[in-house]
């Protein structure tokens, strides 16, 4: 039983899923799956992740619920699994990309090309041809010199002037210091866009990923409505489309970023009959429907301390933990020490520190994590690894974060 048939249905027709293996997972399943998985690999005790469709699926329903006038387009940078995009895909998303690969990637799935916006204010000149030539014909831009090599290369496409929101709202990952036209820059690059002949459709704003203050949407939404006016002023065609970017998380803090952006279009867009809303959310979806299991291939006792050693680590995976900021955390999945409590409830625990596998120091995963005593073989999972993690891993050392599999599932959530 799943608490949405319909959209499983969908889901497992989907390019990138049909005809994959997919594992029905009751409640308090998972612990079972990846038990299953782990017997398998008596051999080859790689890293695995496990992908939850289901959580997927239900993420979808709250933002639909949530925000229905705000359109999604998953931002492809925060995990590009295929099986992930094609069921995002599936479900109704439509797609931010950064790049040429990741305009490919989505469009090797069947979607159509009106459902990409290039998410990307300076691109480079070929992957601006690559777009004409495909017909991704939606781009954000924020200085002169990307309004010439759009009119040079893709004039047909529509434009979305990208503005520094006025507050990051405590983003994990700030973006304002790296794109955003100033207010003072608005101007000037608007009537740079009209000489050049290029249709202005909208705004575009990004508070930050991972924001903790949802006051900024509104501040930021106030900002571009600022734009609009101005884009009246200057006489440009009328403005049809804001995007409000990402910053959004599928914890506690989502229903308030909701709220606030509800408020805020209401507060200043009123106004604007046919204005279509997008955003551009990549952790909201991804972040809690991947865990990653990893397997322990050293220990080390010096007195109190244990140290161990996984297969998958901050050149890996665990990159979050430098370039996201992230906080992981660790389940002890103790199949060969333990096999009769793999989850070692109820037994002693020891301060912990967990190494990943390559010989660089700074490859250090935990310090002061309270875990049972394990051993060699025994396994560790870490839940919400979807966001930023498999994506921007390297093979540094010879450890291949691509080459990591991915078992398909699907939560019953009801």
């Amino acid at each position: 039983m799943v608490s949405n048939p319909k959209s499983l249905q969908t889901i497992m027709g989907a390019p990138g899923v049909k005809g994959k293996k997919m594992t029905a997972l009751p409640e308090d399943g998972l612990t079972d799956l990846i038990r299953s998985v782990i017997s398998k690999r008596q051999e080859f005790k790689e890293p695995f992740y496990v992908l939850d469709l289901g959580v997927v699926a239900s993420l979808m329903e709250k933002w639909s619920r949530s925000l229905p006038t705000v359109r999604p387009f998953y931002a492809v940078k925060c995990n590009p699994d295929l099986a992930f995009l094609g069921a995002m895909a599936a479900l109704g998303s439509s797609f931010d990309c950064a790049s040429r690969a990741e305009i490919e990637a989505v469009l090797s799935l069947g979607v159509s090309p009106d459902r990409v916006v290039y998410a990307n204010p300076c691109k480079a000149e070929s992957h601006i041809k690559y777009a004409a030539a495909v017909g991704v014909n939606l781009t954000t831009f924020d200085s002169k010199d990307e309004v010439e090599k759009i009119r040079k290369y893709h004039p047909k496409c529509a434009l979305l002037i990208r503005v520094k929101a006025p507050d990051d709202g405590g983003a994990r990952c700030p973006l304002g210091p790296k794109y955003g036209a100033l207010p003072e820059e608005v101007t000037p690059l608007l009537q740079a866009a009209q000489a050049a002949k290029l249709t202005v459709s909208g705004v575009s704003f990004h508070i930050g990923s991972g924001a903790t203050n949802s006051s900024a949407y509104r501040a930021a939404v106030a900002a571009a409505k600022t734009v609009f006016d101005t884009a009246t002023r200057l006489g440009l065609p009328k403005m049809q489309v804001l995007n409000i970017g990402g910053g959004f998380t599928a914890g506690p803090d989502f229903d308030d970023a909701a709220n606030a952006v509800k408020s805020a279009l209401q507060e200043y867009f009123k106004n604007e009959p046919g204005l279509t809303v997008i955003s551009e959310p990549g952790r909201f979806f991804a972040e809690s429907a991947f865990t990653l299991a990893t397997n322990i291939i050293g220990k080390r006792v010096r007195g109190e301390l244990r140290e161990y050693w996984i297969n998958d680590g901050v050149y890996g995976s665990m990159n979050c933990i430098l370039y996201d900021h992230a906080t992981v955390n660790a389940t002890p999945f103790a199949c060969t020490s333990n096999s009769g409590n793999p989850t070692c409830r109820g037994t002693r625990t020891y301060c912990s520190t967990v190494f990943g596998p390559t010989c660089d120091a700074l490859d250090t995963v935990l310090t002061g994590h309270q875990l049972p005593e394990l051993q060699v073989n025994d396994w560790l999972v870490f839940p919400n690894m979807g966001a930023y993690t498999a994506a921007a891993g390297s093979n540094f050392n010879g450890f291949n974060t691509a080459a990591i599999t991915t078992h398909l599932a699907y939560s019953n959530l009801s």
